[in-house]
């Protein structure tokens, strides 16, 4: 056997040796990139950032998806204050109202943001449902020795700084989803109501949007404070009355023998009544057995004081 024919055979199983290695690597390498997707998927499913980010995550903490979702959440939080300071100035006319009614107790917000098409993302919806969550607990804390109508008007600053269930602000929580979306938003306003146990809270939301959730929200939103009414009709009332608030935009409540002064009428006891045209609001009001005591219209983007 020749020292040629030797070598030719070495150099053949050398070669054998050096395809044969690599398919194993390449084949732990695929059974390891498949539990890195499905880590991926996860990461991004709970917290709808960015592949990039995702995957920059799970490289940092060696794919533990706890950390690498807590810092996510703390990346976004400082992008999203840094675009917040970026964006102040842009304007922010767009958004939702939320209204929640809950046990004697009512809330509602509006929640700005620049585009109707972000006023559309799920996000922006759940920013929107936890500003109103906060907003209500908050009431149900502060006034739960109050037994009599209760009425708070909370603005900007005030709003900013009511804690959410987890113990983050609200400002937090706005920041945060600037930095997921990138439009300016703002916390505008918000009205609590508590009434007592013989007094109820009629609401309604115009251009309704479908929720999981008992908030309900909208372009425009009302809340009326009425007593009286018929049994099982209550919440009939409430929400042709709330129908009547939002369409007809009164700007005072006037009183039950009030004379209507012609389509410029803005009290609303004397106004037209939409559901029933033959009959002024007080008209519908007494054959209902039925007071209002107060109401609140929010339209969004409005100028407050309008």
């Amino acid at each position: 056997m020749s020292l040629a024919f030797i070598f030719r055979m070495a150099t053949r199983e050398a070669v054998k040796v050096s395809i044969g290695q690599p398919v194993l690597c390449l084949h732990s390498g695929f059974q390891l990139l498949a539990a890195d997707k499905a880590l991926l998927m996860k990461l991004r499913k709970n917290t709808g950032y960015t592949f990039i980010n995702c995957k920059k995550a799970l490289e940092k903490f060696e794919n533990d998806i706890a950390q690498a979702e807590s810092w996510l959440h703390e990346q976004a939080q400082k992008e999203g204050w840094a675009k917040a300071s970026k964006l102040e100035g842009r304007k922010a006319k767009e958004g939702l109202i939320g209204l929640l009614v809950g046990n004697q107790t009512a809330a509602m917000v509006e929640v700005n943001c620049e585009t109707d098409f972000v006023a559309r993302n799920e996000k922006f919806q759940q920013l929107v449902k936890d500003v109103t969550l906060a907003t209500l607990a908050h009431h149900q804390n502060k006034n739960q020795s109050q037994t009599g109508y209760v009425k708070s008007v909370l603005v900007g600053d005030e709003l900013n700084k009511l804690m959410m269930a987890e113990g983050s602000s609200l400002a937090d929580h706005v920041a945060l989803t600037i930095g997921r979306l990138g439009e300016n938003m703002s916390l505008k306003r918000a009205v609590t109501l508590g009434v007592p146990a013989e007094w109820h809270i009629g609401s309604y939301v115009h251009g309704n949007i479908s929720s999981q959730t008992k908030v309900s929200m909208g372009r425009y939103g009302a809340l009326v404070i009425f007593q009286g009414g018929k049994d099982g009709e209550r919440d009939t009332l409430g929400r042709k009355l709330g129908q009547h608030i939002v369409g007809e935009a009164p700007l005072s409540l006037g009183n039950m023998d009030d004379l209507p002064c012609g389509e410029s009428e803005t009290r609303l006891l004397p106004q037209t009544f939409l559901a029933d045209p033959s009959r002024t609001v007080a008209q519908f009001l007494k054959g209902q057995q039925a007071r209002v005591l107060d109401f609140v219209r929010f339209q969004c983007g409005e100028t407050l004081g309008e």
